[in-house]
């Protein structure tokens, strides 16, 4: 079974909500919350992926060094097997804009299993909650 690492993100604003992206129509999984980010491309860190990231889909800029690791996520889906470190990120530039028509959420961490979610972020839920 082939492994795909994505890496993800738990913003926090300065209230200590996370934001939440909702996945578009068309996406696999689409209508699940999850937390934003996307696949680690051949040679490049899941910091660097995050930054990408960040600014391909929601406009903002961050750096590696304001992503702390936080926890992780080891999931089988039925054709792969999906590994995904997320990251806390607390500091970024820029407004949130939605690029790829994605709605946004900010959620309080005890809220978080308010909103559905693919399975493999369902773990990730606790750690944020217990954390913030």
């Amino acid at each position: 079974m082939r492994v795909v690492l994505v890496a993800a993100v738990a913003l926090i604003d300065p209230d200590g909500r996370v934001l939440l992206a909702l996945r578009p129509e068309g996406k696999s999984m689409a209508g699940l919350w999850e937390f934003p980010g996307g696949k680690v491309e051949p040679g490049e860190t899941p910091e660097a992926a995050l930054i990408r990231e960040l600014h391909e889909e929601l406009g903002i800029d961050t750096w590696a060094s304001c992503l702390a690791p936080l926890t992780f996520a080891s999931h089988a889906y039925p054709d792969f097997h999906l590994l995904m470190p997320l990251f806390a990120c607390r500091k970024w530039a820029g407004t949130l804009h939605p690029r790829e028509g994605q709605a946004l959420k900010w959620v309080r961490p005890a809220s978080l299993r308010d909103y559905p979610m693919p399975p493999a972020d369902l773990p990730l839920i606790p750690v944020l909650r217990d954390w913030l």
